[in-house]
């Protein structure tokens, strides 16, 4: 049997939920995110995933300034970390359910074009970006991806440079994925990012898992995780079935049951003692580069 290639760790560091709250851990601040990314990288992430928020409130945010002083206390550190910047923000809809009514009525609505969306992205290059394929029920809000949406963005990203990370929650996203893949829309350097239990996506299981990698592209590259306490099992099943992994506060809080964990960084300790357990290697960040970055 031949030797399965080294295991690339991702790491997400602050997500967009309300859960500084639950877990004190969770970094805020420009400086505290990007000091969990340096602190992640030691600890064995080949990837940081970024999101930002207000300092002063704790909530989500969009605001370049935010992402271009994290970028940039990530770069003056010389970490070579892979950045992969979100796109996520600006797609969520609380719909009411008294009628009539129209989306520019609804007061919770926090949707943006394509251009506002990508804006960041475009303006400092990350290495990987995300690129959400996904509409859904997301909780009681709706997760709103349309695909014209998705093929603005990519044209974006990809005459940005930036490699895109293609973020699916269910089956019908990756075949949607697949299909504007095939169609040119999104480039063949493209991975995917496998989002399971996810409510109201696909359920972390080895049988879904397992079925939404063979409804991938042939050849594709993928990572998976899974959220709250499926976090670390989805570590575990997606390196046996040759992919990659992500962990971090903005999926889970918690080192082990009952545990809050304590940062970013024993997380990712977490799973690649997990990943060399089972006998695989934790890939380098010039590993990561090769893999993700410089593919046809």
């Amino acid at each position: 049997m031949s030797k399965r290639p080294p295991v690339i760790i991702s790491c997400a560091l602050t997500g967009a939920g309300d859960t500084r709250a639950k877990n004190p851990a969770v970094p805020v601040s420009p400086r505290e995110i990007a000091d969990q990314a340096i602190g992640a990288a030691r600890a064995g992430a080949c990837v940081v995933h970024i999101h930002v928020r207000d300092p002063e409130t704790g909530r989500s945010s969009t605001k370049f300034a935010y992402y271009e002083e994290v970028v940039q206390r990530i770069r003056d550190s010389r970490c070579d970390v892979l950045i992969n910047l979100t796109t996520g923000p600006g797609t969520m809809l609380t719909v009411p359910t008294d009628a009539p009514f129209r989306v520019e009525s609804i007061p919770d609505a926090e949707l943006m074009t394509p251009q506002e969306r990508v804006a960041h992205v475009v303006r400092l290059k990350p290495d990987i970006c995300s690129l959400d394929v996904a509409t859904m029920s997301f909780g009681d809000a709706v997760f709103v991806n349309p695909a014209n949406h998705l093929r603005e963005m990519a044209a974006e990203i990809h005459a940005s440079g930036v490699t895109m990370e293609l973020e699916v929650f269910d089956f019908g996203h990756a075949r949607l994925a697949g299909h504007l893949i095939a169609t040119g829309a999104i480039p063949k350097s493209a991975y995917f990012q496998l989002c399971m239990s996810v409510p109201w996506g696909a359920p972390a299981t080895p049988t879904v898992l397992a079925e939404m990698q063979r409804l991938l592209p042939a050849n594709a590259c993928w990572s998976a995780f899974g959220v709250g306490a499926d976090q670390f099992p989805m570590v575990a099943i997606a390196a046996i079935l040759g992919g990659h992994v992500r962990v971090g506060l903005e999926d889970n809080l918690y080192v082990s049951p009952g545990k809050l964990a304590r940062d970013n960084a024993e997380l990712v300790a977490k799973a690649a003692r997990i990943i060399e357990d089972l006998g695989y290697e934790v890939a380098t960040p010039d590993h990561a580069r090769t893999t993700l970055l410089a593919r046809s």
